[in-house]
């Protein structure tokens, strides 16, 4: 029951990624909206003070792994146009494709792990996980940011 409840929520959370991100779309990019979401996400790392959510380190640089892959895609779909004075985030339609895609993705691996090992530390990994694709997609983007701000 737990995993299709979490389930929905990240479908739900997905959803609103994908508002947040067209709507920033239309604002110019700054390094403080770039870097911001992995540290605020990184305050999810206190789970783990809550023993039943730890996963062995190694089941946990898997995770990150298979985050930091899956954050290629979103790596080769952003980027950034210069607008007048100011930088934008460039619209691309595959991202949705692949965000949602990801998702399904996440839910299907989820169902599974969820069989064989408990929903917390199944949460723990797929904290990891996500952390694992967030954080290298926003260096990603703070670079091209900061090559892009040095052409002008």
């Amino acid at each position: 029951m737990w995993v299709i409840i979490s389930s929905i929520l990240a479908l739900f959370m997905a959803c609103v990624a994908l508002y947040i991100r067209m709507k920033a779309a239309r604002k110019p990019a700054t390094i403080r909206k770039i870097i911001l979401p992995p540290l605020f996400m990184s305050t999810g790392f206190l789970m783990f003070l809550y023993p039943p959510a730890r996963v062995p380190w190694g089941e946990a640089l898997e995770a990150f792994v298979v985050g930091m892959i899956f954050s290629f895609l979103l790596i080769r779909t952003s980027s950034f146009e210069r607008r007048s004075d100011a930088i934008y985030l460039k619209r691309s339609k595959a991202f949705v494709f692949i965000l949602l895609g990801l998702l399904l993705f996440r839910i299907v691996l989820k169902l599974y792990l969820g069989q064989y090992i408990s929903i917390e530390e199944t949460s723990g990994l797929f904290f990891i996980l996500a952390f694992g694709m967030l954080a290298p997609w926003r260096i990603a983007m703070y670079l091209k940011f900061k090559k892009l701000q040095a052409v002008h």
